[in-house]
């Protein structure tokens, strides 16, 4: 298991905030060559993000670059330039259809990207959430789905409210699709940095909605995203109890067990065992430094 807890945005063309996410506490970056990048400036954030790749020191850190998006003059030359770097994978922005995914894959393996390099689809667009499950389910390379609520916001004509009641359908759209094909699922960026107790906010609802993380845009909001989509000890000691209670139940043949007054069946075991799982990953990655 892979912890996402806290994915940042990185501008490609930054060259300070490209050494310097080499040194964060994030679980994982998203190089980017897309929003944070000027026209002007497309060409050698390419180049940049590349060469920041071939010489890594990322650790630990799952590594990804975002993009520019399909229809746009530097799509191709972007997948050309990115197919045999060492990127943990690439993200697609604004994915809307199935034919995205696989003209992505089409170019990446004409370029000689190594098999099976995975794709992360952002959904935001109304099209891209109507089609987040045909979107999750196009190509085996599909490893993730994250949600682009800034970009979702201004097409629906919503507005950022606390709560954000407008994106709740789509958000949980997102999180349906990516668990139905088995993938991951990062939650969308909070746009005000002086908002502590917003993002906080935003971040236990997109853990209670199923996501596996937040992306990011500043490196202060990583520590609050990793403790906040951490497991807390009490809930990983109440998982080793339930399995504790599972395994016994099992081994005298029951399919369901009794704990603290509340039934325990097989998927509870499951997601006991998720969350076990998570924790253990955690604390190795501590261990390790």
């Amino acid at each position: 298991m892979r912890p996402r807890r806290s994915v940042l945005y990185v501008p490609g063309s930054n060259a300070k905030a490209l050494a310097k996410a080499r040194t964060l506490a994030c679980d994982g970056l998203i190089l980017d060559l897309e929003d944070s990048v000027a026209p002007e400036t497309k060409a050698s954030a390419r180049g940049a993000v590349a060469a920041a790749l071939a010489e890594g020191g990322f650790g630990r850190r799952e590594v990804l670059v975002r993009v520019n998006a399909r229809g746009t003059e530097w799509f191709e030359a972007d997948l050309a330039a990115l197919a045999r770097t060492a990127a943990d994978g690439l993200v697609l922005p604004k994915a809307e259809s199935p034919a995205d995914v696989a003209e992505a894959v089409a170019l990446l393996g004409r370029a000689g990207a190594r098999e099976g390099l995975p794709l992360w689809l952002t959904i935001e667009t109304p099209r891209g959430v109507l089609a987040a499950d045909a979107l999750a389910g196009a190509h085996p390379a599909v490893a993730g789905l994250v949600a682009g609520t800034s970009d979702l916001t201004k097409e629906l004509h919503a507005r950022h409210v606390p709560g954000r009641e407008p994106l709740l359908y789509a958000l949980s759209a997102i999180v349906l699709a990516a668990r139905a094909h088995s993938l991951a699922a990062l939650d969308g960026v909070h746009l005000h940095l002086d908002d502590e107790a917003g993002f906080a906010a935003a971040c236990r609802q997109g853990r209670n909605l199923g996501f596996d993380g937040k992306t990011l845009i500043h490196p202060r909001t990583i520590e609050p995203a990793n403790r906040l989509f951490a497991p807390d000890p009490q809930e990983v000691a109440a998982a080793h109890r339930l399995l504790d209670v599972w395994s016994v139940a099992r081994g005298e043949g029951r399919a369901v067990a009794v704990l603290d007054g509340r039934l325990v069946e097989e998927l509870h075991a499951r997601d006991a065992a998720r969350l076990v799982a998570l924790a253990a990953a955690l604390a190795a990655r501590e261990t390790a430094g």
